[in-house]
């Protein structure tokens, strides 16, 4: 029996169940208590997201880019030190599948599905998780539905269409399109895989389960703080969930545990805004313009449980302006070989402002998590040219899918 849980309230339910508890915050899957017991560092650095399925819902797919999720490089990156202020370490989730850390969590997301008898899967994106969602139930042979904003970029939903989903253009509130999907999908027989449900966190927190592995064995220890790009609060949530998963297993203590640092642009900064304020919710705020797109949320789904993990850890957010979001995706490129995403610079941004803050110095071995690739920033034109996608009133979108 699987079970979920609310980290705020405490309340448990069987699984499947709705991915939001009746107190507003979101669920988690709860991890056997004999599969932490037995948890013990990996032997291989090549083992991928599976290497931790004992800590995971579902069983190991055996074939398809949901068994190829994971298994990333952490890149050490002393080029970069002097920059940064800290010693670094880049994990490079562009190297998954789609090019993304999203890769972790639609791989659990879509065995989910199939295991629960769905036809299809859905969800709300506009860029790394819809391409992702799309390839997964490609592979999986179920049908995919993926509403995307109806001003979303020609280059962008040419990415997602190489993939053949449905997609769904919708006009209206784009916050409230995520929680309007997991209401009507199941009337319409589509499981919604977003940002923050269940086992899309559950896959995404291999991100740090791999990292704090990896930099044991080249290190002999963990690092002293791993630095995240948050937008819906989901990837942060699923660290924050594997650094208390392994100090159940007794693989870290109080002492051990790495600081988890959030950061966000600081033209869409909710989190950080919480953060900086000494409030324990993150609320709703205006999304201005940035570089950094792909995490630019105003109102984050799981952002008070991500606010509430750094702070856990003795870490914290902070946001960082676009000239130096570029700066960093610059120096990461001409400086340490990486080519990432703008929103995955922020990390690294993120990290020098915390050492020019007094957060973390020099002797600090700090994980900057590059959540997705650049090379799909300006990949022009897919074959076959326009985009079939329909576009409907967020109010029709339950008669529609």
């Amino acid at each position: 029996m699987s079970v979920l849980s609310c980290y705020a309230c405490g309340r448990t339910v069987e699984a499947p169940a709705a991915p939001r508890c009746e107190c507003g915050e979101p669920r988690w899957f709860e991890t056997d208590p004999d599969a932490l017991a037995a948890l013990s560092w990996p032997d291989s650095l090549d083992a991928r997201a599976w290497a931790f399925a004992d800590l995971l819902p579902v069983d190991p797919p055996a074939a398809g880019v949901g068994a190829a999720a994971g298994g990333t490089p952490l890149v050490r990156t002393p080029t970069l030190d002097e920059y940064a202020g800290v010693r670094t370490f880049v994990k490079d989730e562009g190297l998954n599948p789609t090019g993304s850390f999203k890769d972790r969590g639609t791989a659990v997301g879509i065995e989910l599905a199939l295991a629960e008898g769905a036809d299809a899967v859905g969800t709300v994106s506009h860029g790394n998780m819809a391409m992702s969602t799309a390839a997964g139930a490609a592979a999986a042979g179920l049908d995919c539905v993926v509403c995307v904003p109806a001003d979303i970029s020609a280059e962008r939903l040419r990415n997602i269409a190489r993939y053949e989903p449905r997609i769904v253009r919708v006009e209206g509130d784009y916050g409230r399109l995520y929680y309007d999907a997991l209401e009507v999908g199941p009337e319409r027989g589509v499981r919604f895989v977003n940002s923050d449900t269940p086992g899309r966190v559950a896959g995404q927190k291999t991100t740090a389960l791999e990292a704090l592995a990896q930099h044991r064995a080249r290190t002999g220890a963990v690092p002293d703080a791993i630095v995240l790009p948050t937008s819906s609060g989901g990837h942060a949530s699923g660290a924050y969930k594997a650094l208390l998963e392994l100090r159940a297993a007794g693989l870290l203590d109080e002492a051990t545990t790495p600081r988890l640092y959030l950061v966000q642009a600081a033209a869409c900064a909710p989190v950080a805004a919480a953060y900086r304020d000494g409030r324990e919710d993150v609320t709703r705020v205006e999304r201005g313009e940035t570089v950094a797109y792909s995490i630019a949320n105003p109102d984050p789904p799981s952002g008070t449980r991500a606010l509430h993990g750094a702070r856990e850890t003795g870490g914290g957010a902070v946001a960082v302006e676009d000239e130096e979001i570029l700066d960093a995706q610059r120096r990461l490129a001409a400086e340490a070989g990486l080519t990432v995403e703008a929103s995955s610079a922020t990390a690294l941004a993120g990290a020098r402002r915390l050492a020019a803050d007094g957060e973390l110095d020099r002797e600090n071995s700090v994980v900057c998590v590059a959540t997705g690739s650049g090379f799909k920033e300006s990949v022009g034109a897919v074959a076959g040219g326009e985009v079939d996608a329909e576009t409907v009133a967020l109010d029709e979108l339950g008669d529609r899918l």
